[in-house]
């Protein structure tokens, strides 16, 4: 069966689910799923039971999708994603986002816990990602292109929507939000990174460095879905805090950045809904 079959298996068993068709996507990062918790309407389905979906094993992640309302617009929230050091190909890492364009999401928020490697942060900020870097040689796009999920070579001068981000800042400015804007620097992992790595990347202009976002944001570009991404640094990089990396203590700094990422999040819904319900 190939790659379009697939993704069409995945939509049938789902649409027969399903009791909204969701136009907007979130996706929940390490330690932030605490963000659906505005949901209404709830319909929980699990990655396991989803035609060829892949598996989510990392902990923090709690594995199903997430249908309901959110301010009266039809949304699907990932609760936990895939990553390519879990073992998956690229391909089956992005698997999930073209089953949602197919049923009907043409806006996706990404959300990340990340490493901070521009000085000026601190953990506990949030970033609105403006670019990124991809630091890993493969990604999803790599093989034979199918022309009815995306163009051979897509752009990526824009791979996270200006007028997004636009509105995402304002709505901070009127909130009262303090943020940061970076470039994030994807990083295979699964071992955090060396310190020379970090002075590496930060020379290359990374501002962040994380082991997801990129795969995802490069193949909603393919299928033309407007993407925004908001990044919690839950720590700072390798050779620039004075202590060793523990996931446990990233989860717990994305729980405590998930209430105001939260507030932050649902008034931007609440201003897309007009135009994406």
């Amino acid at each position: 069966m190939n790659y379009s079959d697939k993704i069409n298996e995945s939509v049938i068993y789902l649409k027969n689910l399903i009791h909204h068709t969701p136009t907007l996507g979130l996706v929940l990062g390490s330690g932030l799923g605490g963000l659906s918790e505005n949901v209404k309407d709830r319909q929980e389905i699990h990655y396991k039971d989803i035609p060829h979906f892949p598996l989510s094993t990392v902990v923090g992640h709690a594995g199903s999708l997430l249908f309901g309302k959110v301010q009266e617009m039809s949304v699907v929230f990932m609760q936990g994603r895939f990553h390519y050091y879990e073992g998956y190909t690229m391909k089956e890492v992005v698997f999930p986002y073209y089953v949602l364009k197919a049923l009907g999401v043409k806006t996706m928020i990404l959300t990340n816990a990340c490493g901070g490697i521009n000085t000026s942060y601190t953990p506990g900020d949030i970033v609105v990602v403006e670019d990124f870097i991809n630091l890993v040689i493969n990604n999803p796009l790599i093989g034979e292109n199918d022309v009815n999920l995306g163009p051979r070579f897509p752009d990526m001068t824009e791979p996270y929507d200006q007028g997004l981000i636009n509105r995402a800042q304002k709505i901070a400015k009127d909130l009262n939000i303090s943020f940061k804007t970076g470039v994030y620097g994807f990083f295979a992992g699964p071992y955090y990174e060396t310190r020379a790595e970090i002075r590496a990347y930060g020379r290359l202009g990374c501002d962040l460095i994380g082991m997801s976002t990129v795969p995802e944001t490069i193949a909603l570009n393919h299928m033309g879905v407007k993407t925004i991404a908001f990044a919690v640094v839950t720590n700072m990089a390798t050779g620039i805090q004075d202590k060793k990396h523990d996931h446990a203590h990233v989860v717990a700094m994305a729980k405590q950045a998930s209430e105001t990422l939260s507030l932050w999040l649902d008034a931007l819904i609440q201003n897309l809904s007009k135009e994406l319900k």
